[in-house]
């Protein structure tokens, strides 16, 4: 290719990555000056089926059935179970001893994954409204009362809770950057139209979105086109917050973004009819801007960088190149040496660079036909 073919791969690229993470929220931004869908919210009490999906979770099932039990909610409106994906340690037996305090368990005769047990537990749900939470996600008591008064908005059909983590002192951490990036783009889809994905360790959907539940696909995920698909929409509620300890190893981190996109990949390719805006408008749009286009950022980034390298005769481009190769060479440093810098500036790219290398890898796996749907809980850090 001649430096003209490379020069327009590197602005077609770095348009594409600017797009991606700042055109879309701007956009959405825009187009929230003049189109609005505030959520009706209500003083609710419908009754709420709270599905908790184990496996081998003995050291921390009993803290989580227990924090369940103090939930803020009518007691006879609230029905609780836990799925346990045929789970070979004490899970089950200490889920069995909550019984006489109307704890249900159900079993999976094999393991088969999160989202086959979920299964079970939604067969086996009498609710209205399905709450769905982690064993790791620890809950305020109010949240299923917050949760649930967005259902008396009758387009709502999923709510995605906020995320917060917890370090080992038992501090709330304080949010980063990325994360208030997100929960900033998150509060736009909600303004605008809907949501494009849920929270998956703690959300909520009507009865009627968890009927085509499919066991071999991301469940937060396909939820949210689910209701989509039946016309409703997905919000995300402030104040319905779920709580997380840090991962202790943070290679077990990285495969777990490895294993959210990989599982989202796979829910996207099942769901291409509905990149289609003449049949889902707008979100359509949002569909390929936060997912497919956010997907695509590392090989743009690759895009960039390589045809960047052609371009070093000219000064402006050798100036552009050294600004690349300085950023990727500190968070590679960084990310060598397992420690993450504080210094923002470059705790983000670091960041950044670790995500688009977790969704490269995950696309890598796509292609040579790996999925996932077990899943192995992961260790995090003690109280």
């Amino acid at each position: 290719m001649d430096a003209s073919a490379m020069e327009t791969l590197f602005w077609f690229a770095v348009i594409f990555i600017v797009y991606a993470y700042a055109g879309y929220p701007l956009l959405l931004l825009a187009l929230s000056c003049w189109r609005q869908r505030p959520v009706k919210k209500g003083n609710i009490s419908p009754a709420v089926s709270f599905i908790i999906t184990a496996y081998n979770e003995e050291n921390r099932i009993r803290e989580k059935i227990e924090n369940s039990l103090a939930l803020d909610y009518p007691r006879d409106r609230l029905e609780l179970i836990v799925a346990s994906d045929c789970s070979t340690d004490q899970t089950d037996r200490i889920v069995q001893s909550f019984q006489t305090q109307g704890v249900r368990l159900v079993r999976a005769a094999q393991r088969h994954g999160k989202e086959a047990a979920q299964k079970l537990g939604v067969e086996a749900a009498g609710g209205e409204i399905l709450v769905f939470s982690d064993v790791a996600t620890i809950l305020p008591p109010d949240a299923i009362s917050n949760i649930v008064k967005n259902f008396h908005d009758p387009t709502v059909g999923c709510v995605s809770s906020v995320d917060k983590i917890i370090d080992a002192a038992g501090k709330v951490s304080g949010e980063g950057a990325y994360v208030r990036y997100e929960m900033f783009l998150r509060d736009l889809e909600t303004r605008t139209n809907t949501l494009v994905g849920l929270s998956g360790s703690f959300f909520a959907a009507r009865r009627s979105v968890c009927r085509n539940w499919q066991p071999e696909l991301q469940s937060d995920f396909n939820t949210l086109l689910n209701a989509v698909q039946a016309g409703l929409r997905g919000v995300s509620d402030r104040e319905s917050v779920g709580y997380y300890k840090t991962i202790v190893d943070e290679t077990k981190e990285y495969e777990r973004k490895v294993r959210t996109v990989l599982r989202g990949i796979a829910v996207f390719m099942n769901s291409l009819p509905m990149l289609n805006p003449f049949r889902y408008g707008l979100f359509s749009w949002q569909l390929l801007s936060h997912k497919l286009c956010r997907w695509l950022v590392p090989f743009a980034m690759l895009a960039s960088f390589f045809s960047n390298a052609v371009l070093i005769s000219a000064p402006f481009y050798l100036y552009l190149f050294g600004l690349q190769c300085a950023g990727y060479g500190l968070a590679i440093q960084s990310i060598w040496t397992k420690r993450l810098s504080q210094n923002p500036l470059l705790k983000l790219p670091t960041y950044l660079v670790i995500v688009n290398l977790s969704i490269l890898d995950a696309w890598f796996r796509y292609c040579r036909g790996e999925r996932v749907v077990r899943w192995n809980p992961s260790e995090r850090e003690a109280s």
